[in-house]
């Protein structure tokens, strides 16, 4: 059995609105999602006597909580055979982020085991697998941007927009997914913040989860404002339930230089990231 490396991209949210509570507990959503290929982890399987885990960052749990085990556990369960792999882990995406990091994992552990051990199970049981891990695993065993609804795990290929250059800054702190799902129905805007929809000639960018974000972690509306009245930004919002914002830059802008004055004027510790997003070439 070869060793076989993948890389795991993020994701932004271009939109991402919600359209109530669900019976079963979760909200009804309508996303477009798209990734980010030049923002990945990366993960390595490699042959071994019996399955084991590890990841390059410490903050990480390597235990049977982390979603790259539980793909693991839940591929054996459905396929009757024992993952005999080392899956290492390089983790560059952060997690907390908005970012779907640690989903994208999930989705590249299900291909890559299922691919070194014969391709067992087809894709769509790894979808359904993959749907009962998160909602937002789904998305990433699929090529392509891709409106997603139900709860998310209902996957429709969608146009790739042009490939859009963007700044990512995520503060220092992360934003608990569960947690800012609780607080939309009974959340408020904040006033002088930006909520509504920027229109471009590929779509919107809209995130209903901003108003409960931004009720509790105010810095992250400061965030947007500010990036909003940069003369490069093009539009700007919060991926996903947060905390990273990105920008959509307009051609030409220094991105590396809008990251040093957003740390300079709002906090150096920031994590900043820059470049294309996947999408057709202009």
């Amino acid at each position: 059995m070869s060793t076989l490396t993948l890389q795991a991209p993020a994701k932004l949210n271009l939109s991402l609105r919600i359209l109530g509570k669900r019976d079963d507990g979760f909200h009804a959503l309508d996303t477009l999602m798209i990734r980010l290929p030049g923002l990945a982890d990366e993960l390595e399987f490699s042959a071994a006597e019996n399955f084991s885990f590890s990841c390059s960052d410490p903050s990480v749990p390597g235990d049977e909580s982390n979603l790259v085990v539980k793909a693991v556990r839940a591929w054996e369960a459905a396929s009757g055979l024992s993952c005999r792999l080392h899956v290492s882990l390089k983790k560059v995406v952060p997690h907390g982020a908005g970012l779907g990091g640690g989903s994208s994992d999930a989705a590249t552990t299900f291909l890559g085991i299922n691919q070194l051990h014969g391709s067992p199970l087809s894709l769509n049981v790894l979808h359904d697998l993959a749907s009962g891990l998160g909602s937002d695993i789904p998305f990433f065993l699929h090529p392509g941007a891709a409106r997603c609804t139900g709860r998310g795990e209902i996957i429709e290929p969608a146009p790739l927009p042009p490939a859009l250059p963007v700044l990512l800054l995520k503060a220092g702190f992360g934003v608990a997914t569960p947690d800012a799902y609780k607080r939309w129905k009974d959340s408020s805007e904040i006033p002088g913040i930006s909520y509504g929809p920027q229109v471009f000639s590929w779509g919107e960018l809209v995130n209903d989860l901003e108003r409960p974000v931004f009720e509790k972690h105010r810095f992250l509306a400061e965030v947007k404002q500010w990036l909003l009245e940069r003369p490069e930004v093009a539009g700007a919002m919060m991926s996903g339930s947060g905390s990273t914002m990105f920008a959509v830059l307009k051609a030409g802008a220094a991105a590396e230089s809008l990251a040093v004055e957003a740390k300079a004027e709002l906090d150096p510790t920031m994590w900043s990231w820059s470049g294309l997003t996947d999408g057709t070439t202009p």
